[in-house]
């Protein structure tokens, strides 16, 4: 999931991607960023699941930034987020396959 269009891997490198598909005028980008969206929801109340591989070289690179959807989440009283960071995972096949289950789980107790 993208958690922020405005900065980091998306900001920085994924400008040339974001503005082939919404354009360039960034500020039109806020309503496909997770992380803005999170700080402006006035909506019934969420529940979030997020994982994250800490050896994800995006992370650590500092492209990624989920602690900023972090932050936006926690000053939002209508979101409750459950960040879970876990060592030993990128973020590719052997990661998604060792969660996925725990998402659908999730969207099945939140969504159905």
């Amino acid at each position: 999931a993208v958690v922020s269009t405005q900065s980091g891997h998306y900001g920085r490198g994924g400008t040339k991607a974001f503005s082939g598909y919404l354009g360039d005028n960034k500020s039109a980008w806020k309503q496909y960023d997770a992380t803005f969206t999170a700080k402006e929801y006035d909506g019934p109340k969420l529940e979030i699941l997020l994982d994250q591989g800490e050896d994800d070289p995006y992370l650590n690179d500092k492209q990624l930034l989920p602690e900023n959807f972090a932050n936006a989440c926690s000053g939002n009283k209508l979101i409750n987020l459950n960040f879970r960071m876990h060592p030993g995972y990128d973020h590719g096949y052997f990661f998604i396959m060792s969660f996925m289950e725990d998402h659908f789980n999730f969207m099945a107790k939140h969504i159905c």
